[in-house]
């Protein structure tokens, strides 16, 4: 399984009260590493749309390990993982790079809908795995 990673830096604006980073803002994180990923592997996910197939989330699974904070930086990791015939999944980490401290682990499971909203895994991203 090929590991695809994006550098981030936590800015302030993205962290709570407890200045740490929201829990709501790794999603953030994750999806913006999903669309570089698949803009890596020449798939635009702008041109997909265009095309009337739409890349859904269909279930996310975080387990927040650690928070992040500001100012810290870290990677976000991608790893394709076919899930069934109408479903796929990326396997992302999230890990502060001062010490590699895995700060959260994920799976997000989507499908792509096609205009009629019949769902269907595209070329593109079966020739990933």
């Amino acid at each position: 399984m090929q590991v695809f990673a994006v550098e981030f830096k936590v800015r302030d604006y993205e962290c709570d009260m407890q200045a740490i980073v929201n829990n709501g803002v790794y999603f953030n994180y994750l999806e913006h590493a999903r669309h570089e990923f698949l803009h890596s592997k020449g798939i635009d996910f702008a041109e997909l749309a265009r095309q009337q197939v739409n890349l859904v989330v269909v279930r996310s699974e975080l387990d927040y390990k650690a928070p992040l904070q500001s100012g810290d930086l870290f990677v976000v990791t991608v790893a394709y993982e076919p899930i069934s015939k109408l479903r796929f999944g990326f396997r992302q980490q999230v890990i502060r790079s001062r010490d590699q401290k895995v700060m959260l682990e994920a799976l997000v499971i989507g499908t792509a809908v096609n205009a009629r909203g019949r769902p269907f895994v595209p070329e593109a991203l079966s020739l990933l795995s």
